[in-house]
């Protein structure tokens, strides 16, 4: 079955308005969040309010010559566009649809002059998450059946959020918190993050796991400093200190914290970053995001890679997206998967959902949709050109 479309497009959705009202705004509205660029106090508030913070999400449709197509998204707006219409899209249109890896390749080999990661990964995450909600359509499997089957009846589930009290009432069990802080901050950011985490553990016991995600935001000393103070809180992880291309910083960290799990890897984009860094036994979960680092099919080599080594594979929003749902369960190093709580505490998550047909947390846990592809239900006359989000 040949290719005979690859385009960037926008989803016009259906209006939501849920039923039941909030009690209150979501910390996600106004809990500043720290990013790299929090060095410089005029961007310590939360993410999105700079250039290159995001750019929105891009959906890809690939579409086949009887006229079935599958859907993949990514995100980073016009930059990402770019890439999948002048260089993915002349060099697939015409090749067998099934041919996914033999595809891959050649998206891969393409922007090695220019670089392979960044940009080039993230719309390679779209193109191929396309061409196996394609596949699926086609076969008419779910696409979790296709790369073997699930591992377990439901994918147990972490709640990102600052909102702990919804996310228990939720029936989540295990919680992740937000880094407001920067390595420039020196003592006040120490003394900060080291009460957000006190307080954290005092409301949810010592009976649940309980981390904590940087963003990024901290250099070596200072990634040091915090996992020393943090020890009597018992952290099943601290997320993605460091910048990803310091490979070194993240060698030495995990040497100088033995007794702190570092979990990393939403912008590390690729299998070669994750080799760098399982080769060192510098990280102890490997934490790809499906929409950024290559895709699915990039995603299982990272997972073989880290299953070889003996690390858990945590994929980066997992459970926010049917196509992290369908890697979840299917991987059985795959112990859980993250759902990124920002909705108003009071309002039910199936009131919320954000792309029809798609799987939303119960209880703590997600089970995938086994409609074929990725299971979800968008209608063709959804989908329309590329636009900027407004």
């Amino acid at each position: 079955m040949k290719i005979t479309e690859v385009r960037a497009v926008s989803l016009e959705l259906p209006k939501q308005k849920p039923k039941t009202p909030a009690r209150r705004e979501s910390w996600s509205k106004h809990t500043p969040r720290a990013h790299p660029i929090g060095k410089y106090p005029e961007f310590l508030t939360k993410p999105g309010g700079y250039p290159g913070s995001g750019g929105g999400e891009v959906w890809v449709q690939v579409i086949a010559e009887d006229g079935s197509w599958g859907l993949g998204r990514c995100q980073y707006g016009r930059p990402t566009v770019a890439i999948i219409e002048d260089i993915y899209a002349p060099l697939l249109v015409g090749r067998d649809c099934f041919a996914i890896e033999y595809l891959n390749d050649l998206m891969w080999r393409a922007t090695q002059p220019v670089g392979s990661a960044g940009h080039a990964d993230i719309a390679r995450s779209g193109v191929d998450l396309a061409l196996w909600d394609l596949k699926g359509k086609l076969l008419d499997q779910p696409v979790y059946r296709l790369i073997g089957g699930p591992s377990r009846e439901a994918i147990p589930l972490y709640a990102t959020c600052d909102d702990l009290d919804w996310a228990q009432e939720l029936g989540f069990k295990r919680f992740k918190i937000t880094n407001q802080v920067h390595y420039e901050m020196g003592i006040d950011g120490l003394n900060q993050m080291v009460e957000k985490v006190a307080n954290a553990r005092e409301q949810l016991g010592y009976e649940v796991e309980l981390m904590i995600n940087p963003v990024m935001a901290y250099n070596l000393s200072f990634a040091v400093q915090l996992a020393d103070r943090l020890r009597p809180y018992y952290l099943r992880w601290m997320e993605e200190p460091l910048i990803p291309p310091d490979l070194e910083s993240h060698i030495e960290l995990k040497r100088a914290v033995p007794w702190m799990p570092i979990a990393t890897g939403e912008h590390h984009h690729g299998r070669h970053a994750f080799r760098q860094l399982i080769e060192h036994r510098a990280v102890d979960v490997v934490q790809p995001d499906i929409l950024w680092c290559g895709g699915l099919t990039e995603a299982l080599k990272i997972y073989s890679i880290a299953e070889a080594a003996g690390i858990p594979t945590i994929l980066h929003c997992g459970a926010n997206n049917p196509y992290g749902q369908h890697f979840s369960i299917a991987m059985p190093e795959c112990p859980m998967a993250e759902y990124w709580l920002g909705t108003d505490p009071g309002v039910p998550l199936d009131e919320v959902c954000p792309i029809p047909g798609m799987a939303m947390p119960v209880d703590g846990q997600v089970t995938p949709s086994d409609g074929p592809g990725f299971g979800m239900d968008i209608k063709a006359d959804w989908i329309i050109p590329y636009r900027l989000p407004a």
